[in-house]
């Protein structure tokens, strides 16, 4: 903080209170994650992807029909090439049949995709499952 006597400027040299707590308090914060960090790192077991996908939305596009999904990896490790595949089946009959690969879904987390098909699905089952993935 900065005092004025005649017409000079000179920093005050005991510092203020607020400035204290906001050191105190910055510390701690950055002493806390530094232990979270440090204890998820070697307390947590990596565990190999494992992927879950939801039917989201089927619409109409110019082409044809979009059937959007979520892909939710539950595990700790990230699963990279993530193949998936959506069937468009009549019973037993497989009538179309597209893949998509994701470069990567990381993990404990989701990503959206869309698998785009000529046919219509209504009244048809639509079968979206993930195939395969590399170890990034």
């Amino acid at each position: 903080m900065t005092r004025s006597e005649q017409g000079r400027h000179r920093e005050r040299h005991d510092p203020h209170w607020v400035e204290w707590l906001t050191g105190i308090v910055s510390a701690l914060l950055v002493a806390g994650l530094l232990g979270w960090i440090g204890w998820e790192a070697f307390t947590r077991e990596a565990t190999p992807p494992d992927l879950t996908i939801a039917v989201l939305t089927t619409e109409k596009t110019g082409n044809g029909y979009r059937v959007a999904f979520d892909i939710h990896n539950a595990a700790t490790t990230t699963a990279a090439s993530v193949t998936v595949i959506g069937r468009l089946m009549d019973g037993d009959r497989v009538i179309e049949e597209n893949h998509i690969v994701f470069d990567y879904v990381a993990a404990e987390s989701k990503s959206t995709g869309a698998i785009l098909f000529r046919n219509e699905p209504a009244g048809r089952m639509v079968d979206i499952r993930a195939a395969g993935y590399t170890d990034p």
